[in-house]
């Protein structure tokens, strides 16, 4: 390599090692698309950030503020932790040019309102963690575009209200994890937290908070426990109302329900409702029907069914000529595989009444059961044709019984000899013939000599 080519690469690599944006900066430690900059005493952010970090750490530091833009370089991020600051407030298009994220994490700061702007644009976020923040209110909008949520943290603020109506079948698909537990929450709106979709009722825990003990609250928490939801399973003890609005008179209602002896609990929920259908089986090869029969009627229904094998499939989605969703809601399969056993779920909803309804079956394919007759009764065939001619061989060889008399042997038997044929491997010489015992009944041990005829007598 000459001189020139030789100072030609320093010029690149001294560009580029001056390239402020790909410089890792002082206080912090980067390793491949990991850049953490946590417990470094920042104020605000540093001017040099790779570019091409994935996941940045920036917690346990001193941010009051995040400004618009702070991440516009950044288009592969997709790990954001600045838990464990000061931030009071996120400024408009703070994340514009980072739609890449999936998790962030803002808990343990001091967030009091959260804007509907703060997370515009972060389509593809999976994880929000709010939590241990001094939040009161959550703004109607908050959550509207996150339509890849699956998390979301609320725990430990001050809330009072939250927007539950904005939370949807179509807006939030993937949501199953909704935390509210330990606010400030002392009446919900009722009818919008069992308009939820199945998915966020089973995820969403309300435990510690100040609920005012009424009918419509027990009746929800009673459905919920029936169904046997990890949120009351495992808070139990944790699920406290007050009476009559008084603080002092408060009742763990899970464990003790004498004050609700008079509230009607058996329609006070009537949807969702999901229905459990255990025994659904089809052999391979065969046709089958699921039926979505919930308890809503009428025209305005439409129906989505999660299987294991396809994923969501719709009136609209369906591509497979195997497959068919009626516009009743049924599912046909045809020519079911086994690969197609597992739980399917359909999701019947009321666009116009806010309502849904849920049905799980567990289909499994089976082989059929002719195939599997089949192969028992060869089996079972084959070992009684062994089992014959094994008796076959063993009794239905010669007599030898002393009514069956052998004929003498000849006095001086004459050898055939055939000058065109070889000798038999199998033939006794002619100075052995003596040895030959005349009980032989072997075919091919027999010697080939010519006999006399015999009389019978």
């Amino acid at each position: 390599m000459t001189f020139g080519m030789y100072s030609i690469c320093f010029l690149v690599l001294l560009y580029l090692f001056h390239g402020s944006e790909e410089i890792c900066p002082s206080m912090c430690l980067c390793v491949s698309d990991i850049v953490s900059c946590s417990s470094s005493g920042l104020t605000k952010l540093p001017q040099s950030l790779p570019s091409f970090s994935v996941t940045l750490d920036l917690s346990h530091n001193h941010f009051s503020w995040l400004g618009p833009g702070s991440f516009k370089k950044m288009s592969r991020l997709e790990n954001l932790q600045m838990a464990h600051n000061q931030i009071r407030t996120l400024g408009y298009g703070v994340f514009h040019n980072a739609s890449g994220l999936r998790h962030l994490d803002l808990s343990s700061n001091r967030l009091q309102v959260v804007e509907e702007h703060y997370f515009q644009g972060l389509w593809r976020l999976e994880e929000l963690l709010l939590f241990n923040n001094k939040i009161a209110q959550v703004e109607s909008g908050t959550l509207s575009g996150l339509s890849s949520l699956k998390k979301a943290y609320f725990s430990l603020n001050q809330i009072t209200h939250f927007p539950f109506f904005s939370i949807r079948d179509h807006s939030h698909p993937f949501l199953t994890m909704l935390d509210l537990s330990s606010n400030r929450l002392n009446r919900l709106p009722w009818e919008d937290v069992k308009a939820l979709p199945g998915l966020v009722q089973r995820g969403l825990y309300l435990h510690n908070n100040s609920l005012i003990c009424d009918c419509s609250m027990y009746s929800v928490f009673w459905h919920w426990q029936l169904r046997n939801y990890d949120s009351m399973k495992d808070f139990t003890d944790e699920h406290t109302c007050t009476i009559y609005g008084d603080s002092h008179a408060s009742i763990r209602f899970l464990l003790h329900n004498r004050f609700f002896h008079n509230c009607t609990v058996e329609k006070a929920v009537s949807e969702p409702v999901t229905v459990y259908l255990s025994a659904v089986s089809v052999s391979e090869g065969g046709k089958v029907h699921l039926d979505c029969e919930t308890s809503l009627r009428g025209a305005n229904l439409s129906f989505t069914w999660l299987s294991p094998s396809k994923g969501r499939i719709t009136q609209a989605s369906v591509n497979d000529t195997l497959i068919n969703v009626f516009a009743n809601g049924t599912l046909e399969i045809q020519g079911a595989k086994v690969n197609d056993s597992g739980l399917y779920v359909c999701t019947a909803v009321d666009i116009k009444q806010a309502l849904n309804a849920t049905r799980e079956v567990n289909v499994t394919v089976v082989l059929p059961a002719q195939e599997a007759f089949n192969t028992g009764y060869t089996t079972l065939l084959g070992c009684a044709v062994t089992l014959i001619l094994i008796l076959m061989y063993l009794y239905l060889t010669p007599c030898r019984c002393s009514f069956c008399k052998q004929p003498k042997p000849a006095a001086n038997p004459t050898a055939a000899y055939n000058p065109n044929a070889l000798t038999s491997v199998f033939s006794p010489s002619m100075r052995d013939e003596h040895k030959i015992p005349t009980d032989k009944h072997v075919a091919f041990l027999e010697p080939m000599m010519t006999r006399p005829k015999q009389e019978i007598i």
